[in-house]
């Protein structure tokens, strides 16, 4: 009898890691899951707080491998950040400013299309494709115009014994000739792909080179950044590694680190002060991967940001 009890639980553990992730579109946005786990909600419709701040195209909630909510929306210290999200403070049409899609101030993302995509593995992707438009950039007729034309991917991979790989790839084209995107425009330049994470007491950012220290300016610290704490359930260890690759224009970029009432960047461009041309013939594409885990070490995850260099 423990014989069978034991080939039966064998079987069913594995069956049960054989499963794919799944994706499952909905008019608010897009759920993964896998097994009885949550992983992540890609919210495609748009979302406000009491009919401010309307947002949409981010990610939230993301959860940790034993189903905490990791990330944070509408927080009271900065109401305009919404869980992994990417956005800039500038962007030009010539001379002409056209809103602040971090304040979310005459600025807003209209999702044109949800759609899975294909892999060869047992991940999902989902595509969104999407476009900026602003009050103040209007035909004649007085109809918003799309300004920018974002395609973004998010692919969800199956989980290892302690932790999990999540790709999200960015890729914007100009609608407009003579365009330019900046982030924030004074020293500290923030802007770009943004995690809002639930931050604890206990915060250690850990690059490459070991042990980071928060600062006020952008940091230099290399291509991938760990954010751990006592972020699981009942206080546990867990974490979120943002790594970047290095084929996004300026790696390594510096990042922006807070340990409290805020959030972390992979800054692009910097520095931010300085708006760059944004090409209306060749997409700019940010991709990243976050390794949402339970502890890992930083030569563990040093080896994952090689494979991810790799392509892997």
């Amino acid at each position: 009898m423990k014989l069978l009890t034991t080939l039966l639980f064998t079987l069913l553990l594995t069956y049960a890691c054989s499963q794919p992730v799944r994706l499952d579109i909905q008019p608010e946005g897009v759920l993964f899951t896998e097994n009885s786990d949550t992983i992540l909600f890609h919210q495609t419709a748009e979302k406000s707080l009491n009919s401010e701040y309307t947002r949409s195209n981010y990610i939230h909630p993301l959860y940790a491998l034993d189903g905490e909510v990791l990330t944070e929306d509408f927080p009271e210290d900065h109401p305009h950040h919404r869980g992994i999200f990417w956005a800039w403070h500038q962007l030009y049409v010539g001379e002409k400013r056209i809103g602040d899609g971090w304040l979310i101030e005459d600025f807003k993302w209209e999702v044109l299309r949800v759609k899975e995509l294909s892999t060869k593995t047992k991940a999902k992707s989902v595509q969104t494709d999407v476009v900026w438009k602003s009050p103040l950039w209007t035909d004649d007729t007085g109809n918003e115009k799309p300004l920018v034309s974002e395609t973004t991917t998010i692919t969800v991979h199956l989980a290892k014994a302690n932790y999990r790989l999540v790709d999200i790839t960015i890729s914007m084209i100009a609608l407009e000739p003579d365009m330019r995107l900046g982030g924030s425009e004074e020293a500290k330049g923030y802007g770009g792909f943004s995690p809002r994470i639930r931050l604890s007491d206990n915060i250690i950012f850990t690059g490459p080179e070991g042990q980071v220290e928060a600062q006020n300016l952008p940091v230099s610290a290399g291509g991938w950044m760990d954010i751990s704490g006592s972020l699981g359930k009942g206080g546990s260890p867990a974490g979120i590694t943002i790594m970047a690759h290095p084929t996004n224009p300026g790696y390594p970029n510096p990042w922006i680190l807070r340990a409290k009432n805020s959030m972390q960047n992979a800054v692009f461009p910097h520095p931010g002060a300085q708006a760059i041309p944004l090409s209306d013939t060749e997409p700019t594409v940010l991709k990243y991967r976050l390794v949402i885990h339970m502890g890992l070490e930083p030569e563990v995850i040093g080896k994952l940001h090689k494979e991810y260099k790799k392509g892997d």
